[in-house]
C-alpha cells in the first residue's frame, strides 16, 4: 500500500517534492492534496512548465478544486491554517511542510490535528529544539525513530551539502 502524501506550499520545494516523488518513488508514494494560497490553475501551470528542470512529462489538468497529472486526481486547498486542511479525509499520513512560513515544530504540529501522522518541514526548524528531530541524509536517517519522531526538520540545503562531508572528516581525523 502507498503512502498518502500532502504537500504544504506549493512554490519552487513543494513542486520539486512533487516531481520527485511522480518521477522516482511513485510505487511508494501518492500524493492526495496540494495547500497552496495560490489558485489551482496557477500550480498546475507552474508544475507543467517548469523554468529549471523543464516541462513536466505527464498531462496536467486543471478541475475545480483540483488538477489531474495523468488521469490521478490531485485535491488543491487554500487554508492559511495547517489545522484546517482535511487530510484525515484523503487518508493522508505525511504532509511536506514547504511553505518556509511554518518552521516552528509547534505550527508544523498543526497538520495533525487535520490528520497527518508525520510532517517534514523542508527547512531548519526554529528553534530546532521545536521538532522531534533533524534528519540529515548521509548522517544520521538511521536514528530515525518511528514511535518518537513526528515533527521532522530536513535541516538547511547548506547543512545538507556540508554535514555528510563534514562526518567523513571527523571519521577520518
Amino acid at each position: 500500500m502507498k503512502i498518502r502524501v500532502g504537500i504544504n506550499g506549493f512554490g519552487r520545494i513543494g513542486r520539486q517534492v512533487y516531481r520527485a516523488i511522480w518521477e522516482r518513488y511513485a510505487d511508494d508514494l501518492e500524493v492526495m492534496a496540494v495547500n497552496d494560497l495560490t489558485d489551482n490553475r496557477t500550480q498546475a501551470n507552474l508544475l507543467k512548465y517548469d523554468s529549471n528542470y523543464g516541462r513536466f512529462p505527464a498531462d496536467v489538468e486543471v478541475r475545480e478544486g483540483s488538477f489531474l497529472v495523468d488521469g490521478k486526481e490531485v485535491k488543491t486547498f487554500a487554508q492559511y491554517d495547517p489545522s484546517q486542511i482535511p487530510w484525515r479525509d484523503l487518508g493522508v499520513s505525511v504532509v511536506v511542510e514547504s511553505t518556509g512560513v511554518f518552521d516552528d515544530g509547534q505550527q508544523a504540529a498543526l497538520h495533525r490535528q487535520g490528520g497527518a501522522q508525520k510532517v517534514i518541514i523542508t527547512a531548519p526548524a526554529k528553534p530546532a529544539t521545536s521538532v522531534d528531530w533533524t534528519v540529515v541524509l548521509g548522517v544520521n536517517e538511521k536514528d530515525y525513530q518511528r514511535e518518537k519522531h513526528h515533527v521532522i526538520s530536513n535541516a538547511s540545503c547548506t547543512t545538507n551539502c556540508l554535514a555528510p562531508l563534514a562526518k567523513v572528516l571527523h571519521q577520518s581525523f
